[in-house]
């Protein structure tokens, strides 16, 4: 799928947006991302001059920007990049408002799924919560992934489901190292492309920073739900990708 939107980072330093870019680009591979970090001689600080030219290199490539920043100098910066833009170009770009690192990751994954710069700059946003929602203690069973812990709905599954039945699957997560983050983009960024609503262990599956929060490891069960018009066929989605332990096989 062709990203409609790429990202911007813009960060006090050149290594730290430099290095946010490479994470999410291992979880978005087709979304098109530029750092803009430091200032021109390679000091800590903001440049109005990378940022203007990371925003314009990115539009000859999509349709639309988002831009992420760090720090509050780092925002007025991209405000000021913002404000200098033509009209028809500054309704192509959107400052998203969010955490960095949880922010970017979640709003790649969103663009690769084809979403478009506000569906992309509230990924971002939401960001924060959803990582924070998603991790529960010991004795929270909708996050856990510790067998017998699915809620009663979870247990009994159907054959086929309309929009208002659920089709549930429990299944044993292979993967050596867990549902970290590539297996985590992986499988939401699946589940992005059905028309249903999918959980796992009670959090949203088209969420990867939820889906991390989860910590499951090798050998937890992840009890998957599915509803809407393309239930059953997202739910077999899952169950092959999980069973493929998501190609790290």
């Amino acid at each position: 799928m062709t990203a409609k939107a790429g990202l911007v980072v813009v960060s006090h330093s050149v290594r730290l947006a430099e290095g946010v870019v490479e994470v999410a680009a291992q979880m978005a591979p087709d979304v098109p991302m530029r750092a803009a970090g430091g200032t021109e001689d390679g000091r800590v600080g903001t440049s109005f001059d990378k940022v203007e030219a990371a925003v314009s290199a990115l539009l000859g490539e999509v349709e639309q920007v988002v831009l992420l920043t760090d720090l509050g100098s780092a925002t007025m910066t991209a405000e000021s990049v913002l404000d200098v833009l033509d009209a028809d170009v500054a309704d192509r770009v959107v400052l998203a408002d969010g955490p960095l690192v949880e922010g970017a990751v979640a709003g790649a994954v969103a663009a690769q799924s084809g979403a478009d710069a506000a569906a992309v700059a509230r990924a971002v946003a939401e960001a924060a919560s959803s990582f924070a929602g998603a991790a529960g203690g010991p004795g929270d069973a909708g996050a856990t992934g510790q067998p017998g812990t699915a809620p009663a709905q979870q247990r009994a599954a159907g054959n086929g489901a309309g929009d208002g039945e659920a089709l549930t699957a429990t299944l044993t997560l292979r993967n050596k190292v867990g549902l970290h983050a590539r297996p985590a983009a992986l499988l939401a960024r699946l589940v992005a492309g059905f028309d249903a609503e999918v959980t796992v262990n009670d959090v949203e599956a088209a969420s990867v920073l939820a889906l991390m929060g989860l910590g499951l490891e090798q050998g937890d069960e992840m009890h998957v739900r599915a509803r809407g018009a393309q239930a059953s066929d997202a739910l077999e989605a899952v169950t092959v990708a999980v069973a493929d332990g998501f190609g790290e096989e």
